[in-house]
């Protein structure tokens, strides 16, 4: 093949897998635990139910159940991977990595191995950095996984949160190939000055957890959430359509969205916005809930062993979330 025929040289995702644990807290569940309800629940955000990792099942665990799975769909051997990347704002503990703890549970022993934290947009991100490792040649073959286990950082005695949130993983194999496939475009944004409207205020080197600020329940996550919900369907949008059309697309060349599981009026407003119908749209949120970094990985799962998404089509990844930080991805399975 000459070079005025080469096929562009793009970073191309050549198995997908995810896991969720076993244990199942529905809106029922969460009803003997706080002051809420199914009808109360489901109606404001889709959800029906959620994951929650057992007792012992740490962030490690599921991150290597998943990449097993995507490294089993991609036919690539562990020893083959050379840049593992878990994204996660749940990390098994403040060092080392995750990804060194994954690391031997999968057997990747030739691979760099780091987290990356930008909370619900961490999976856009690590795999933007794997898109750019492969494209420079730098590194071949990455396995990028978002895993959480937010029931670690939940308030259970708080129902405006402790209704959102499940556990998970999802991962993904990138390599590069000359291919009319692969990512086409990835756009990225972050504002600091709206840090505030999505936190973990205690646990870190500015306010380390004390006898006090575990009393006072400030190691939780807190959220400000009608404020984000305006933010992330703005900043959803918009980044979708840059993406989109950084990719030489419209958007009605998008086969399927699939968006971050964080509220479905938001997926829905999102899809609106795109003059998309909800059918393109993956959902798995009713019965996940909110996974963070995981959850646009575990929906791209299910959906490609499914049989609804397929070679050839062209997929959008959105995600937003707390620092504030969003992204969009576009890509050509």
């Amino acid at each position: 093949m000459n070079a005025e025929s080469a096929l562009p040289l793009r970073a191309v995702l050549t198995g997908t897998g995810s896991y969720l644990p076993e244990k199942t807290l529905t809106n029922d569940d969460l009803s003997k635990m706080v002051e809420t309800s199914d009808e109360w629940i489901y109606p404001r955000t889709g959800i029906r139910s959620r994951r929650i990792a057992a007792e012992g099942e740490s962030v490690s665990d599921m991150a290597a159940a998943a990449g097993r799975r995507a490294l089993e769909a991609a036919g690539v051997q562990p020893e083959e991977i050379d840049l593992l990347i878990v994204a996660t704002v749940t990390p098994d503990a403040p060092m080392p990595a995750t990804a060194c703890y994954v690391q031997p549970k999968l057997g990747v022993v030739n691979a760099t191995c780091f987290d990356i934290a930008a909370a619900c947009s961490g999976f856009i991100y690590a795999l933007d950095l794997a898109r750019q490792f492969v494209r420079t040649g730098a590194k071949k073959k990455v396995l990028v996984i978002g895993a959480e286990k937010m029931s670690s950082i939940i308030d259970w005695t708080d129902r405006t949160t402790c209704i959102l949130f499940g556990d998970g993983a999802g991962a993904v194999v990138v390599e590069a190939r000359e291919s009319e496939s692969g990512i086409l475009a990835t756009e990225t944004g972050s504002d600091g000055n709206l840090a505030p409207l999505l936190y973990i205020e205690a646990g870190g080197s500015n306010l380390p957890n004390t006898p006090e600020t575990l009393l006072e329940h400030r190691q939780f996550l807190k959220m400000e959430g009608h404020t984000i919900f305006k933010h992330a369907v703005r900043h959803m949008a918009n980044i979708s359509l840059k993406a989109i059309a950084d990719a030489g697309l419209t958007p009605e060349q998008i086969d399927w969205i699939v968006p971050h599981q964080a509220n479905l009026r938001i997926m829905q407003a999102v899809s609106k916005f795109l003059n998309a119908p909800q059918e393109k749209t993956v959902s798995t949120i009713e019965f996940t809930g909110n996974t963070t970094a995981a959850s646009i990985p575990i929906a791209l799962d299910i959906a490609v062993r499914d049989g609804r998404i397929k070679p050839g089509q062209t997929v959008l990844f959105v995600a937003f979330g707390a620092g504030l930080t969003w992204g969009a991805t576009v890509l050509r399975m």
